[in-house]
């Protein structure tokens, strides 16, 4: 326990005193006492002097004052509160088939909004970055509590080609390194050792076909696995393939399922199939940070106050129950 303002505890300097106070005042009772003893109240004085009762008021007196006068400077505690704390990276696919319209009016225009609406549900605690991928992977914004910043992002998502799941994981990665300080993965056969475990750190890796790009996705998966990353994987298409329509040509596409299920098997994280905008808006519900124990410094002077009070009141009453005085 600290103190925001320790000068305060001179106060308890006053302590003696009143100590010294209160014990001459007790023996100039009882030279009373003794002095008008001849003229018959001596029992009664003596009496109630010699009441063990007595000193049980006063030392209620005492400690809520040597209480109440450490609350005067502030005290402060180290406490783990729980929180909703964590850094939450979206990793958006945007290779052509994603322009798709199976969903309404396409698979990316449901994506960014249901995205969107996954952030404004975030508390502010909760650190969000965007990550698009197809070919490659860029960090279209680095995690941040500025949600105008982050849904400004989302918006800016258009669809490209190819798909780079491992790209995808490592863009998602650097930003998470960036905002810890760490150094950012150049070589994914070669990557720098991690500082710091990242336990409460959480990609949501968002794809609708199969990766047709090196590098080998598993390798990234094991890099965020490494890094205590957890990877959750949503997938939006049929792992047997499909025929669909994009910008006016038929294309085929193929979901690799097993890849996803892998990488997010390896990150302890969760693997979801999106068949219809709203499996994917109930997917999204579901992912949350993770709620941790975070210690704070916290201020508890409310709390010695009050304990004081109580103390001071108690003493009270009973003096005045007792004696039908106060101490």
């Amino acid at each position: 326990m600290s103190f925001i303002t320790p000068i305060f505890l001179w106060s308890l300097l006053a302590i003696p005193l009143l100590v010294f106070l209160f014990l001459r005042m007790d023996a100039r009772r009882k030279r009373l006492a003794e002095r008008y003893g001849s003229l018959g109240f001596v029992g009664q004085v003596t009496g109630r002097s010699l009441d063990s009762r007595r000193y049980i008021p006063s030392l209620l007196f005492l400690i809520g004052l040597i209480i109440l006068f450490i609350s005067l400077a502030r005290p402060k505690m180290t406490v783990s509160l729980p929180v909703m704390e964590g850094t939450v990276i979206l990793a958006f696919d945007i290779s052509g088939s994603m322009s798709a319209n199976d969903f309404e009016p396409s698979r990316m225009e449901v994506a960014k909004i249901v995205g969107r609406e996954f952030v404004q549900r975030q508390p502010a605690t909760v650190s969000i970055g965007v990550v698009a991928f197809s070919e490659g992977g860029f960090s279209v914004q680095l995690p941040t509590n500025d949600q105008v910043a982050i849904l400004a992002a989302i918006d800016r998502l258009k669809t490209e080609r190819g798909t780079s799941l491992a790209n995808g994981i490592v863009v998602s990665l650097n930003a998470i390194a960036t905002t810890h300080g760490e150094d950012p993965i150049l070589n994914i056969q070669q990557p720098p050792p991690p500082k710091n475990v990242e336990d409460s750190a959480v990609i949501v890796l968002l794809t609708d076909g199969e990766n047709n790009m090196d590098p080998d996705p598993l390798m990234a998966a094991q890099i965020a696995a490494d890094r205590g990353v957890r990877i959750h994987t949503i997938a939006i298409g049929s792992p047997e393939g499909t025929l669909l329509t994009v910008n006016g040509f038929t294309v085929f596409t193929k979901l690799d399922e097993p890849t996803m299920q892998a990488i997010s098997e390896m990150t302890e994280g969760e693997y979801y199939n999106a068949q219809t905008e709203e499996d994917l808006q109930t997917i999204y519900e579901g992912i949350d940070p993770q709620l941790m124990m975070k210690a704070e410094d916290t201020e508890i002077t409310a709390i010695f106050a009050g304990v004081s009070i109580l103390f001071l009141l108690a003493g009270g009453i009973l003096s005045l129950f007792w004696f039908s005085r106060v101490p």
